[in-house]
């Protein structure tokens, strides 16, 4: 990926339109990707989103994005969540019921 890139994580409940349309105005080179290795080897990923957080986590899953957002954190990389995308990076949500958050 090129020093400008930036990930945008698409698992189906982002803005992704507006943040890569943000990302572009500030000069970066949005992606936009559920892919396990991109996500896994990204120098910096967005996860952006809107929505009830259930249905944040239920999609990420479904979607086998967690582990690789998991393997990229552990790298100390830069990463922004975006509204659900930020409360989706927390242990835990209480937001229609008790959901299980990523805990980072």
């Amino acid at each position: 990926m090129k020093n400008n890139s930036c990930l945008v994580i698409d698992y189906g409940l982002g803005n992704t339109f507006s943040v890569i349309n943000a990302l572009k105005i500030i000069g970066a080179d949005p992606i936009l990707t559920s892919d396990y290795e991109k996500i896994k080897n990204a120098e910096r990923i967005v996860l952006p989103g809107v929505g009830a957080f259930g249905n944040g986590i239920e999609e990420l899953n479904k979607r086998k994005i967690i582990h690789s957002l998991s393997e990229f954190i552990s790298k100390e990389r830069p990463l922004l969540g975006i509204c659900l995308g930020m409360q989706l990076l927390m242990d835990i949500s209480y937001e229609f019921g008790e959901f299980k958050g990523l805990g980072y």
